[in-house]
């Protein structure tokens, strides 16, 4: 009796089953399908991610293996297109070329590229040294609250780069002949719990020289 009820239970359980799949079987085909789809859409992007990334390494190291200069404007607008593709790694790079080598003039220009090379960073340290590096550029040409406006996000964190901020605001100010404001950057630079040792260091030495502290 209890063997009959038994398979009269498992063939209910089976019964139900061949309708749920019957009743169901487009949704569960569209289901499948959306989820084959998203599967694909996803290492194809993988695939074209790489790809592309490929591409740009390929572009970068052929125009930076060789010499070039101002007249090579193929190969500054194959940089130029680098940079506005954002890629954390060689968009950064391929603006270091141009600075270095005196490509683009246009103080301006070199900013905006600045700006995206930034943008396309999601690693904060690196973000802040391309910052630092930003306002380098920029430290013998523009006003204090420029160059501060510049240096804020560094500033006002806890970033490995906050001493060599401090110190170029001290140099900054140093060079406009306004020692009591780069005075008070370097003693923020020794006060500061979190420094490069070395920036420390050469904080001490200058105050001793300059300010007999």
């Amino acid at each position: 009796m209890s063997e009959d009820i038994e398979i009269i239970n498992q063939n209910t359980r089976i019964e139900k089953i061949k309708n749920f799949f019957s009743n169901n079987f487009k949704k569960l085909i569209g289901s499948l399908v959306s989820i084959l789809l998203l599967l694909f859409s996803y290492f194809g992007y993988q695939e074209y991610e790489k790809r592309e990334k490929l591409e740009i390494s390929e572009t970068y190291n052929q125009i930076t293996l060789k010499e070039i200069t101002i007249q090579n404007s193929n190969d500054i607008e194959q940089l130029v297109k680098i940079i506005k593709e954002k890629d954390p790694i060689y968009s950064a790079l391929s603006l270091y070329f141009i600075i270095e080598n005196d490509l683009v003039n246009d103080q301006k220009e070199i900013n905006n590229f600045f700006d995206l090379v930034i943008k396309s960073q999601d690693e904060k340290e690196i973000k802040n040294l391309i910052i630092y590096k930003k306002a380098m550029y920029n430290a013998d040409n523009i006003s204090e609250n420029e160059l501060l406006d510049i240096l804020n996000p560094i500033l006002k964190s806890e970033s490995v780069w906050k001493s060599h901020a401090l110190l170029l605001m001290a140099d900054y100010f140093e060079n406009s002949n306004n020692l009591i404001k780069s005075k008070n950057f370097l003693e923020e630079i020794v006060n500061s719990e979190l420094v490069n040792n070395e920036i420390r260091i050469e904080a001490e030495r200058r105050l001793k020289r300059k300010f007999g502290d």
